[in-house]
């Protein structure tokens, strides 16, 4: 009579395994991207189909813990790099240059996040540099610095994050989704100095 509830319980027990495993590998997905399908430039990842109608569940789920309300797809996309263009992970100890160019966009933004989204708290109170306000060199070349103290000419803030992620919101781009994006086109992040 003891036989059957041992069976019972060993299907029990692989259930509520399998459930726990589920939910781990779940939870880890969602914490690691949005889904499937990222276009890659160097540091800078995108995910096109968190703003598209067909949206993956993945995808979905990671915007609706992270409460996002993603550019759709016609509007622009949104590439965030959180290492610098050597591989390294970005570090709020650490002073950076980025340099252009950027793809092709009608207007961008350039903002200093959290590596949840939110904008770096910082003195300044700055936050985010747009292609309406940068200033060129001849040619249209640019270089913003990263950094923690304040820098003449173009400077975000990086605060006293020990990490940070660079947001780069291209709108309105006639970028290829189909295609692995160049490189190239996307601005190199090269760390100078660490204190």
């Amino acid at each position: 009579m003891r036989a059957p509830f041992d069976k019972y319980l060993a299907a029990l027990a692989t259930a509520l395994s399998g459930l726990v495993l589920g939910l781990l590998l779940t939870a880890t997905a969602l914490d690691e991207g949005y889904g499937f399908a990222p276009l890659v430039a160097g540091p800078w990842v995108a995910w096109p189909q968190t703003g598209a109608p067909e949206i993956d569940p993945y995808a979905r789920a990671a915007v609706a813990k992270r409460g996002e309300a993603p550019l759709a797809r016609d509007l622009g996309l949104v590439f965030v790099a959180s290492a610098d263009s050597a591989g390294a992970p970005l570090d709020g100890r650490c002073d950076y240059r980025l340099s252009a160019p950027v793809p092709a966009a009608r207007f961008w933004t350039l903002e200093v996040a959290t590596g949840e989204g939110a904008p770096v708290a910082n003195a300044a109170n700055r936050h985010v540099l747009t292609s309406a306000e940068i200033l060129r060199r001849e040619g249209g070349a640019f270089e913003v610095a990263l950094t923690r103290n304040a820098r003449s000419g173009n400077w975000l803030p990086t605060g006293a994050a020990r990490s940070f992620a660079l947001v780069l919101r291209l709108y309105d781009t006639p970028l290829d989704l189909t295609a692995k994006p160049n490189r190239a086109a996307f601005p190199a992040i090269s760390k100078l100095v660490c204190a």
